[in-house]
């Protein structure tokens, strides 16, 4: 997927904002936490980054298609190991679970202000 086309996807998603920080990175947000990173550090230190849930996690990892992403790892956050290790309707499926699960844990209030319920 390109760096463009992954922009597009992630602003797809509900209530979306993306900042630009630490060197250049593309930050996608809901509700003010991130969900997945793109370009700058992560395009130079190897893909994409998103979380992802725990079993996706494992899997990822284990195939080869990502790696434990720096910083975020403990947090159950990948980092693919090219931009393409993953088909566009696989890596879009992954960003809107990423974007799913920081959302989930948004309060109620916020879910409500951001049209997510």
């Amino acid at each position: 997927m390109t760096p463009n086309t992954f922009e597009t996807r992630c602003l797809r998603l509900p209530a979306v904002t993306k900042v630009v920080q630490w060197e250049g990175t593309s930050v996608f947000k809901v509700g003010g936490k991130m969900f997945a990173l793109g370009g700058g550090f992560a395009a130079r230190s190897g893909g994409y980054m998103f979380k992802v849930s725990n079993m996706a996690y494992a899997m990822l990892i284990e195939h080869g298609l990502a790696r434990p992403a720096p910083y975020l790892a403990r947090a159950k956050w990948v980092q693919l190991v090219g931009n393409n290790a993953l088909s566009d309707a696989e890596l879009t499926s992954y960003l809107a679970q990423a974007h799913a699960l920081v959302a989930a844990k948004l309060t109620r209030k916020s879910r409500k202000a951001l049209g997510l319920e």
